[in-house]
């Protein structure tokens, strides 16, 4: 059977991110998300370059969908506190995958910064606002990054209603 000549980028980079969670960065080669999508590898090395290159370009998309799913929970939250842990929820399984990686990629540091300051702000203004608010939404977000961990293994999720309700 002839191999496809096009994978969408997503899926390439949805194989290249479970072989990753798999076995690491070294369980990331050509020829194993070439087996994975039915692209040939030199298919995948014209496209991205290196392997590097390919963990960095799946890392980004990540990071693309992340933030995707950031706009998305924040507009459809309300500016109270349920509506911090509406959040909170959609983005525990969202972010998982960038706030548990254990080897996080530098070159995307100033975008993890940013993301992160823009969801402690939008939890900040949820909680009322204020230095109260401010810490509140600082906690929170270190109970999201705690999660992301736990959800690693299997744990189950985070009662995030009773957390904001804690530091009301």
């Amino acid at each position: 059977m002839a191999r496809p000549r096009s994978v969408p980028d997503a899926q390439v980079f949805d194989c290249v991110l479970a072989l990753y969670r798999a076995g690491g960065p070294k369980a990331v080669t050509f020829s194993a998300v070439a087996a994975g999508t039915g692209l040939a590898a030199s298919s995948l090395a014209q496209r991205h370059g290196t392997v590097e290159g390919m963990l960095r370009d799946a890392r980004a998309d990540l990071w693309r969908r992340v933030e995707s799913e950031t706009d998305r929970a924040l507009a459809d939250a309300p500016l109270t506190a349920k509506g911090a842990a509406a959040v909170l929820k959609a983005l525990a399984a969202a972010a998982a995958p960038v706030l548990a990686d254990p080897v996080p990629d530098p070159a995307l540091a100033d975008r993890a910064a940013a993301w992160r300051a823009r969801v402690e702000a939008e939890l900040a203004l949820r909680l009322g606002g204020g230095a109260k608010g401010r810490e509140g939404a600082a906690v929170l977000f270190a109970a999201l990054a705690g999660a992301a961990a736990w959800a690693a293994t299997g744990e189950r999720g985070f009662r995030w209603r009773e957390a904001v309700r804690r530091l009301g």
